[in-house]
Parts: structure tokens; sequence; C-alpha cells
């Protein structure tokens, strides 16, 4: 007479299969599509995208245009892609420390640079700055971008960069951060900004952030565009910007 196989659920009494019972005594972190084990990290070599070229833009009344650019950027640059950074509007204010934590983040990361064009405080806030200085920092950040985006026209962006360049040698990711916020007060227009996205070379990755109000002239030019908005801020119930996390 043939053995019968044994119940395997009534033997364990726990109504499950040793392959369940297996699943349950193994970790949770290793359980976990990678098994719990992180990727490992690589030396950071200059490198060269196979496929950049979109344009991003990121505006609303919400906290995080700036967060989420600046995120793309330091992925990029972990790739060892040439990213440059210029922001429009963000000179400083009362409520931010001079240091800020993205700058020596920034700095501390191969082959990410930045510049910062704004004036200091903010437009039409009422806080001491005077709004012709806000309109010719616009004005001198809109000429400075046409530099870069010449200067990445005449690059060759199928190629590696060195991790320290110049921005004037070309990069890869051009992020212009608050340039629609620039746009959004007229101290640019929305012409010019539309024109440095059709006069640019065709592999360089273009992201733009700012303004609470909706980019519609950006509707037939940009490949992304993402509505950051607010539910609830803190900044409502009097919280000033911390440091770490604003700043």
């Amino acid at each position: 007479m043939t053995d019968e196989p044994a119940d395997q659920s009534n033997a364990s009494g726990s109504g499950g299969t040793p392959d369940d019972q297996s699943a349950a005594d193994t970790p949770s972190h290793r359980r976990t599509p990678g098994g719990g084990v992180a990727p490992e990290a690589r030396p950071i070599e200059p490198a060269a995208p196979e496929e950049f070229g979109l344009v991003q833009a990121f505006w609303g009344d919400g906290k995080g245009k700036t967060t989420a650019a600046m995120g793309m950027g330091f992925r990029a640059a972990g790739h060892g892609y040439r990213v440059h950074m210029l922001q429009f509007m963000k000179g400083g204010a009362d409520s931010v420390d001079d240091v800020r934590g993205e700058y020596n983040a920034i700095a501390a990361m191969p082959g990410f640079s930045y510049e910062n064009t704004g004036h200091y405080g903010w437009h039409n806030m009422a806080d001491g700055s005077r709004e012709e200085d806000h309109e010719s920092e616009a004005d001198a950040g809109l000429e400075r971008t046409r530099d870069l985006v010449a200067a990445a026209a005449d690059a060759d962006l199928e190629s590696p960069f060195a991790l320290d360049s110049d921005p004037e040698s070309g990069v890869h990711m051009l992020i212009l951060d608050e340039i629609l916020y620039a746009a959004d007060r007229d101290l640019v227009s929305p012409d010019a900004v539309c024109d440095l996205i059709e006069t640019k070379p065709p592999n360089l990755e273009l992201v733009l952030t700012g303004s609470h109000a909706e980019p519609t002239y950006l509707e037939d030019d940009a490949d992304l565009i993402s509505q950051i908005s607010k539910e609830k801020h803190p900044i409502d119930a009097g919280q000033r910007a911390r440091s770490g996390t604003e700043y």
C-alpha cells in the first residue's frame, strides 16, 4: 500500500503551508523585491545621458517645487551628468539664513553647480526692497540664461563633461528656479520663457519652477507640467521657515 502524504497544515497546527511559515519567519526587509539589499553606491564618473532633452515645469501654491527640481538635479549628477541651477527671485529674505543647506549640498556634489541672480526680498511683498531692483536682476538672470542655453547649443551634449567644468562649457541639465514666478510677476515675459524653450538644443534637459498661477503659455512647449498644490501649510499657522526643511 502506498503511503498517503502527511497533512502539513494539521501537522504544524498553523493552518498554513511550509512556504507560508518560512515567509513569516523571514524578516520583513528581506521580503521586499530587493531582498533588503541596498544597491551598492558607485563612484561618480563623468557621463552623458542618452535620453535627455525634455522640458519640465513645476508650479503651484504648494511647497516642493524647488525641492523637486533640485532632487532631480542630484539624481542626474549622481549618474555623472553635468547639472547647473540658476535661481531667479532667490536673493534672500529676513525669514531665512544667509547660508542655506541646499547650497552646501550642491557644493559637495560633483557635477552640480548653481548661481543666484535674485535680489534680496520678494517682489511686491513690502519687504523694503525696490521693485526696479527686482526687474534689473530678473533681466540679468534672463540674459545669463540665454548665454547658458547658447553655450549648451555649441557643446556636444552627447559627450561627458568634466565634473568641475564651467557651465559655459555646456551642461546636460539646466534648472531655472523661480523663472515662472518672475514671469508671473511680469519681471520677464512669458514669451521670453517660451523663446528659451524653442532655442534650446534638442539634448538639453530644461527644468522650470515657480509661480502660483498656472503657466498656460507652456502648454504647447513643455513635456511635463506638474502642479504642486497646497492642502495645508504650517506657514498659515504662523510657522516661519525652518533650517533643514525650507532652507
